[in-house]
Parts: structure tokens; C-alpha cells; sequence
């Protein structure tokens, strides 16, 4: 990335919302670097220098601002083939994917060899994929030595450190102090009960809208909106439990709850969350792309997939069916085959089947359920190349090619497999032409006109969708 420098110190003189998280600036006088959002007194521009990454500035001897916290900057999102790769690749790594299965297996997901992979990340932000994820453990262990009373040595695994050891050592080198020291005067008191965390994004964002949607399609026992507040059940490599999310007031943030017995991925939750609610949109950018059809609400976001199975599942029961059929169905599926958990919430009960659970249901159990064979067909087919890592529905993969692999299931077509890409691999340009809502809202009567139309609208075509099905609903509920 290209920075200007006299751009970026006028952005850090504004405290410009639109530039945070997109450049951090490194002030040469103290050796801390901040976000251009940071409220501490303004440097002089010649002790300022400028980095497209956290990890890039410390990489160049800086330690993160107390005040800013630049480990809770949102994320960024990219549309150029490059920057695509480079920003999917770090979600990733961001996911703790490293520690798991390493650069070269990383590579291959993506189709490219290790080193094009270093040489596209080092392009954009700066560093190397494994500067990258060290930045990104140190700053999640800096987050919840902060934020929560988790001691150390927890704080040290839960961020992806093997070593306690080697956790205090890079900590020290790199911010000059001990972890012990960050929490002053806070003790550990052990393992809480539940875990804090924010969550940043840039404004505006239209948080009601977002719950609006999401609580229409929710797994009933799995995903809850209560109020203001989203709720949903997690498992994780075998590890279940729950978590709360809710905007904080006067602040572009959410506020995170989640069970402790969770700690250990901490980091791959919040992730998920980011997705889920698309935090790393640029919504001024969108809207200007998309003109009148976002001039009334920018703050549209796509709702994501916290588990791209359990989106997929949801996709195929929407097909063709109300909305109030497509939950039942949901409703029986999570009743027959979820796990039962305990929450504190009586309306979280069940976790959702994974896809090795539907290894052991043949077709006559789904399609028992009440649902068409062709969809319990589909679901089982989705499950199975899951459950062989013949098909990933993460964000970062190659695109067509999922689309492709998708639509060779039978039971998946182009609208289902469009609106997969949508929200399990939040792709900013996926658009299902043969959508009826979408053919009303624009006054269309053929999939080829929308599909003409929707040519102004790249690269942010799924989010010209949100706005006109967002039309319809509001028409929908004006009848009402």
C-alpha cells in the first residue's frame, strides 16, 4: 500500500474514522505507534512515519499506543486480485492457521506457491506472513491481558504462544515491558466465567438492519437476537459453548461476551465475529460506488457466516420455500441431530450438527424432516465434501472455483451458490440474478436485465443485494 504522508498526517489531525485501521503512524520521539484515530497529542509531521500494518510498524522498532489500542482497529477489505489474496491469506493467519498447518499448507489453499504468498503479503502490509502472525498473537495477548483477568499463562496459549517462556521473552522485547506490568495493579484471579472483547468497525453501520436479518433466517437452540444483543452457541474443534454480542454506546464497537471455557480460541472467535458482521467494510467507499441505491442507509452491512456449513445448510432449506418454512425446517434439523448444551440462555440449547455428524444421517432421516429430497440431497453432498476437505467455505478460497465445485453438487444451483459466496466466503461481489425479490425491487422481469444492470454495481454487487432486499422487506412490513 502507498501512503502519502502529508494525507496521512491530516487524516491523524482530523481523527478521520475512514482511515483507521488502513495506515498506523509511528512517531520517531516516543517509539509508540498509534491509529490515526488516537485522541493522545498530535506529533510534529517530521517525527511521524507511516505503515499499512500493525505489524509493520513494529517491525520497524515501535511499541503500540495504551491510550489508541491499535489491536482493536478494524480490519480491512479488498477487492483487487492482489489485495484480495493478501487480505484473505491474513484473515487466515489472523484465524491462528500458521500454528495449525503452516505457510505451505496455507499456500496450497490458496493455489500458489509459498512464495508468491510471502511476496503478495509483504506487498501489502509490509512484513512477512510470519511477522504477521507473531504481531497478531502479541497483540491478541496484549487484548486480553487488558481486558480480562485470564492469568498469564492462559493469556500466553490462548494467543497462540506454545511456550510461556518464549511468550514473556517477545513480549518484553517487543512492547519493553512484562505482562505482569501491562495489568498494573489487576490480579489474576483465575479462569473467569466469562471473557470480554471489543470489536471495532468503521462507522456508519446499521447494526438494527443487521440483527433485523439475521434473527429472520436463525437457527432456533443455535442463534438468538434478544433486544439490542445477538446470541448464538459455538463448537470449536470439539469445544463448545456461547457468546453475546452488542454495540457499545458513543462508540464504534461491539462488545463481546463469551464463555471462558473458550479461551483457548479466542482468537479464531473473534475472527469469525468480524465476518459474521462484516466489520471490515469500507462503507463511505460502497456507497459511493453504489450511488442513489445506498444514498438513504451507507451503513449497510452483509450479514456473514460465523460457520460456513451451518450458512450453507440455511441456503439450501431457503430454496423456493417462505421464510417461515425454510426456520421450521431449520428448527427440526437443529432438534434432531444438534448437540445439546447448557447456557445461560434458555433459548440456547443446541449446538448445530457438524459436517462429519452427517456422515452417520442418510437421506431418508433428512427428508423425514419434511424437507424435499433434492435438499436433503444437497445438504448430505455439501456435508461430505466438508467433511473430505474437498470444498472449503472460508473466506480467502478461489472463488469460481467453489462456485464451480458448489454447483457439481446436486441440489446447488446459481442462486444457492451465489448467495453461499455472499456470506460463507464474503465475497463483495457475488450476486444471484435470478433472485425474485431482486427482479421486483428493480422492476425487471428477467435475470439477464438485472444481470446487465448489476454491471455499475461491481465490485460491490452483494452489497447492491443487501440494499434492494432490504427494499423488500421494509415494503413487506409496511403491508403488515
Amino acid at each position: 500500500m502507498t501512503l502519502n504522508p502529508e494525507v496521512c498526517y491530516q487524516a491523524l489531525l482530523s481523527l478521520d474514522p475512514r482511515f483507521d485501521g488502513k495506515f498506523f503512524v509511528g512517531v520517531t520521539s516516543t517509539r509508540i505507534y498509534c491509529r490515526p484515530v488516537c485522541t493522545a497529542r498530535k506529533p510534529h509531521s517530521e517525527n511521524c512515519t507511516y505503515y499499512p500494518s500493525a505489524a509493520a510498524a513494529e517491525q520497524a522498532g515501535y511499541r503500540p499506543c495504551l491510550r489508541c489500542r491499535p489491536e482493536l482497529a478494524p480490519g480491512n477489505a479488498h477487492i483487487e486480485a492482489h489485495s484480495q489474496l493478501a487480505s484473505a491469506a491474513a484473515s487466515r493467519i489472523e484465524d491462528g492457521v500458521l500454528d495449525r498447518i503452516g505457510l505451505k499448507s496455507l499456500a496450497e489453499e490458496f493455489h500458489v506457491s509459498e512464495r508468491q504468498l510471502r511476496r503478495v503479503i509483504k506487498a501489502e502490509f509490509g512484513v512477512s506472513p510470519v511477522e504477521l502472525a507473531q504481531t497478531n498473537r502479541l497483540l491478541t495477548a496484549k487484548r486480553l491481558l487488558t481486558d480480562t483477568n485470564l492469568p498469564v499463562i492462559e493469556v500466553a496459549f490462548a494467543s497462540g504462544f506454545n511456550s510461556l517462556r518464549r511468550f514473556n521473552a517477545l513480549f518484553m522485547e517487543r512492547y519493553r515491558l512484562s505482562p505482569t506490568n501491562l495489568r498494573k495493579n489487576r490480579e489474576s484471579v483465575g479462569i473467569p466465567e466469562v471473557l470480554t472483547g471489543e470489536l471495532a468497525y468503521r462507522p456508519p453501520m446499521d447494526w438494527q438492519t443487521l440483527l433485523a436479518y439475521l434473527k429472520r433466517w436463525a437457527a432456533s437452540g443455535v442463534e438468538s437476537i434478544e433486544d439490542n444483543c445477538y446470541l448464538r452457541t459455538i463448537n470449536i474443534d470439539g469445544h463448545s459453548g456461547w457468546l453475546s454480542v452488542e454495540p457499545l454506546e458513543q462508540k464504534a464497537t461491539l462488545k463481546v461476551r463469551l464463555s471462558a471455557g473458550l479461551a483457548h480460541f479466542f482468537l479464531p472467535v473473534m475472527a469469525r465475529l468480524k465476518r459474521l458482521f462484516d466489520l471490515s467494510a469500507h462503507p463511505q467507499l460502497i456507497a459511493t460506488c453504489l450511488g442513489d441505491l445506498a444514498a438513504g442507509n451507507p451503513g449497510l452491512r452483509i450479514p456473514g457466516a460465523f460457520d460456513g456449513f451451518e450458512m450453507a445448510v440455511h441456503a439450501v432449506l431457503s430454496q423456493q420455500v417462505s421464510t417461515a418454512a425454510a426456520r421450521q425446517l431449520m428448527k427440526r434439523l437443529v432438534n434432531a441431530f444438534g448437540q445439546s448444551i447448557e447456557t445461560p440462555y434458555h433459548q440456547l440449547d443446541r449446538i448445530f450438527p457438524t459436517p462429519h455428524k452427517f456422515s452417520h444421517i442418510s437421506l431418508g432421516d433428512l427428508a423425514g424432516l419434511g424437507m424435499y429430497r433434492s435438499k436433503a440431497q444437497a445438504i448430505l453432498g455439501i456435508a461430505s465434501a466438508l467433511d473430505q476437505k474437498i470444498l472449503v467455505l472460508d473466506p480467502g478460497g478461489d472463488v469460481d472455483q467453489t462456485l464451480d465445485q458448489l454447483k457439481t453438487i446436486p441440489g446447488v444451483g446459481e442462486w444457492t451458490a451465489q448467495y453461499i459466496a455472499m456470506r460463507a466466503l464474503a465475497w463483495p461481489d457475488a450476486f444471484p440474478p435470478t433472485d425474485l425479490c431482486l427482479l421486483k425491487a428493480t422492476g425487471l422481469t428477467s435475470p439477464s436485465q438485472l444481470r446487465k444492470m448489476a454491471e455499475a454495481w461491481r465490485p460491490w454487487r452483494a452489497y447492491a443485494a443487501m440494499h434492494l432486499w432490504d427494499q423488500c422487506r421494509l415494503l413487506e412490513l409496511k403491508k403488515e
